[in-house]
């Protein structure tokens, strides 16, 4: 399974200079009132929590603090190949940064070890303006010397907008092993069939089966056959849009409590008007075709109205 989805922050007056400066190819510091400087740049003084005097520049050189090697890197990281993360403490900064350094190889790492960035060809004011840092012998003194002291006039008022905002594409995979109980109720899916497992305590019926009693703690071996007929016991209209979304708002999101159940799952309510949908409203699931039943919960569409009366609350009201 993969969430994806682009976080947007506005950056306010600190960061946004931060991130225009490295469209610049600079890079800022903050001076706190201790003296020290931070980069990236803090918002809030960690000492006496106001917003930074003075902005400074640093590096854009620096030396590795610490580092480890990432030989199989993931898609997205900031190298396709072998890299190495490390903090940096860029020239005039008394902290340090996380970047990638593009060393060549894990021997070719070493704490102390100077390095530099590699800007992006296309600048957009992100960190990822920093392609990455690579390996350098250049001295502190003669790296400082070639920073600028500050944002050239055209760039300033005649050039580019300052930059006020960040889009930083979020991605999370899950690889998740099935236990036995789960693989029962997937395999089930495949057949068009649900299956939920029996607790041998106190008898209560659950799906999908994570293997175990949450009540009782013990083992729920005993497979039971429920029918695709249910419930709903509670719901949510789903009005708010969402890249990636595969169901137009608004549409019914309700826990289904399936007829001989004693636990609710989450499914869609499709085939009537949202405003039609209501606690105690009798459902049954929507196959898909069969051609596309697998081992995984796509293959229940989503419920719909049977057009059964309502059950009465007192049927369901301890499930909710």
């Amino acid at each position: 399974m993969e969430i994806s989805f682009d976080y947007t922050r506005s950056l306010g007056p600190v960061l946004g200079q931060f991130m225009t400066a490295l469209r610049e190819r600079r890079i800022l510091g903050a001076r706190g009132a201790d003296g020290r400087v931070h980069a990236p740049p803090f918002e809030y003084d960690p000492v006496t929590f106001s917003p930074p005097a003075e902005l400074v520049a640093v590096g854009p050189a620096g030396s590795v603090v610490s580092w480890t090697w990432v030989p199989s890197p993931l898609s997205g990281q900031p190298l396709e190949h072998p890299f190495g993360w490390a903090l940096i403490r860029l020239d005039g900064a008394d902290t340090a940064m996380l970047h990638a350094v593009d060393a060549g190889s894990a021997d070719a790492m070493r704490t102390g070890m100077r390095v530099r960035p590699r800007w992006a060809a296309e600048r957009v004011g992100s960190i990822r303006d920093i392609e990455c840092f690579e390996p350098s012998d250049a001295l502190p003194d003669a790296v400082l010397d070639a920073v600028p002291d500050a944002v050239p006039e055209a760039a300033a008022e005649g050039g580019e907008a300052p930059v006020t905002m960040t889009v930083t594409p979020v991605r999370l995979r899950y690889e998740h092993t099935a236990s036995p109980a789960e693989s029962a109720y997937l395999r089930g899916l495949a057949e068009g069939r649900l299956t939920g497992q029996r607790c041998p305590a106190c008898g209560k019926v659950y799906i999908p089966s994570r293997g175990t009693c949450p009540a009782d703690g013990v083992p729920t071996d005993t497979e039971v056959p429920l029918p695709d007929t249910g419930t709903v016991t509670t719901f949510c209209v789903v009005n708010v849009g969402y890249p990636g979304q595969k169901v137009t708002p608004p549409y019914v999101a309700a826990a289904v409590l399936l007829d001989g159940a004693d636990i609710a799952f989450q499914h869609l309510i499709l085939g009537c008007d949202p405003a039609d949908v209501r606690m105690g409203m009798r459902v049954r699931a929507a196959w898909r075709p069969r051609s596309e039943w697998t081992t995984a919960t796509g293959a229940i569409s989503h419920f719909a109205p049977t057009g059964e009366p309502d059950a009465p609350y007192e049927s369901y009201a301890r499930f909710l």
